[in-house]
């Protein structure tokens, strides 16, 4: 199954999704360390977004976010991708200064962890595959 969504940063990257339904706050959210979510009754808490297509539907929180997703990125320990329903500058800048692949105004509903997804930011599509190839 094929999904489309706006192009925010291009690239081309294929992984594990990790989903969810709660907006994310990359500054005093996630750890830039270790790349886990820190933010307390957050749905992924305590899960590491590292290596990840990371599907949620929108960002929150401070501007410092975006340098926050570049620390990650410096770290090693960035999403591979960022697919949002609305992505918002914080989450956007973030992603063009880091260069993670980012798209947005995509149906995340039909995303759900642990799905093996293909996203081509560059065309604007993510490809769903029940199973890892």
């Amino acid at each position: 199954m094929r999904l489309e969504g706006r192009r925010i940063y291009p690239g081309r990257v294929e992984g594990e999704v990790l989903a969810t339904s709660m907006g994310i706050s990359f500054f005093g959210g996630v750890d830039p360390e270790t790349g886990v979510v820190v933010e307390r009754g957050h749905a992924l808490e305590g899960q590491s977004i590292s290596g990840k297509v990371l599907v949620f539907p929108t960002g929150k929180g401070s501007t410092v976010g975006s340098y926050t997703l570049y620390r990650l990125k410096l770290g090693g320990k960035a999403p591979l991708a960022v697919v949002n329903r609305e992505c918002e500058t914080i989450t956007a800048v973030g992603c063009i200064i880091a260069e993670i692949p980012c798209l947005d105004r995509v149906p995340i509903e039909r995303l759900e962890t642990g799905m093996w997804v293909v996203v081509d930011a560059g065309e604007g599509t993510v490809d769903l595959f029940e199973e890892v190839v």
